[in-house]
């Protein structure tokens, strides 16, 4: 009675102190997982790339549906993985002059953009999943922080989901904005500048995202959870004297 009572003590604690692979989970299945298969079963299996990125949905579609089904919820992650792949799977058909297919590697881009954005809208920053693990770091304390300012029971919640919303409102736009660059390159410039100039685009817009995002929400955040964390525990210390007295 006594050990299945201390077991259940610890798995509460762990639920409440996530590590950092806790925090890490999200990244590691829903996109390191279906991108590492995609490239071993292409490049590793000799795959087909058609047969590589249908074998690579796998996972992001078994976390789909089962969040919707069993869980109630959604996967934002393991879904635009999906998403992607599944218009990846209908560009493979894609063919036409060398400038066509210059502009059908921006249909990726164009999905993954929509997606974010619409997070957005929806109040449910698709971004948040790969920013917040760099920013609590698997610290127990920062987890706290987090869901009050997260959920509203803190004083500085509006302002800290404002820079949630931006920072994935910055990758959605740079990310957009890419895709656009791309389609009006691929008719615009000559084909072989454009082979590699796709690529430079890309890396371009990645950077200013990470820059402007970094800059406009990631360091206003992590200040907002230190302080939160340091509000947490004053509030924690006068709680602890008031039940002394």
């Amino acid at each position: 009675m006594t050990k299945n009572t201390g077991a259940q003590g610890r798995s509460k604690q762990h639920k409440q102190n996530p590590s950092v692979l806790d925090n890490f989970k999200p990244l590691l299945v829903d996109v390191a997982v279906p991108l590492g298969s995609y490239y071993l079963f292409k490049d590793g299996l000799g795959m087909s790339t058609f047969a590589a990125l249908a074998w690579s949905s796998v996972v992001p579609a078994v976390r789909t549906g089962w969040g919707l089904v069993k869980e109630r919820r959604t996967h934002a992650l393991a879904g635009l993985i999906l998403v992607v792949n599944v218009v990846s799977l209908l560009l493979s058909f894609v063919s036409g002059d060398p400038r066509l297919m210059l502009a059908k590697d921006s249909g990726v881009s164009s999905t993954v953009a929509l997606g974010i954005l619409v997070s957005v809208g929806l109040g449910k920053p698709m971004m948040t999943a790969a920013m917040k693990p760099f920013l609590i770091k698997g610290d127990a304390a920062k987890e706290a922080a987090w869901q009050r300012l997260a959920s509203g029971a803190a004083a500085g919640s509006a302002a800290f989901r404002r820079k949630e919303n931006a920072f994935s409102l910055v990758w959605g736009m740079a990310l957009f904005a890419e895709c656009v660059a791309r389609v009006v390159g691929a008719y615009t410039v000559p084909v072989d500048t454009m082979v590699w100039l796709g690529t430079v685009v890309m890396i371009v817009a990645v950077g200013i995202a990470v820059v402007v995002g970094g800059g406009l929400a990631v360091e206003p955040m992590e200040k907002m959870l230190a302080a939160e964390v340091e509000a947490g525990a004053g509030q924690g210390e006068r709680l602890a004297v008031a039940v002394a007295a």
